[in-house]
């Protein structure tokens, strides 16, 4: 499968609700899309409330469509709950690279 279309996110939870977002995270419904073959969560070594999201989707109309569900936005107001501030995003057209875990 082909990723076209990436995007990365940098979230800041509530001071120690960073283990929490990693959990929420972990179990979002992007884990099981054939359309979204990567999605990694990472923390900043320096600090554990900071983490870091990095997917890959195959195209990003497949992305946006997801993003528009009521389980995504679900999610979103989920996460939104533990979050200090706002996250940042950005877009990103894969040029190769590796994953593994």
């Amino acid at each position: 499968m082909t990723v076209r279309h990436g995007f990365q996110a940098t979230m800041t939870a509530q001071p120690g609700k960073g283990d929490a977002l990693v959990d929420m995270l972990l179990h979002a419904p992007s884990l099981s899309r054939d359309d979204c073959p990567v999605f990694l969560i990472s923390r900043s070594a320096g600090n554990a409330d900071v983490v870091h999201v990095t997917e890959g989707w195959t195209s990003k109309e497949a992305h946006a469509a997801f993003f528009a569900s009521a389980e995504a936005q679900a999610l979103v107001a989920q996460l939104q709950q533990l979050l200090a501030g706002e996250s940042e995003y950005t877009d990103q057209v894969p040029v190769g690279g590796k994953a593994e875990l």
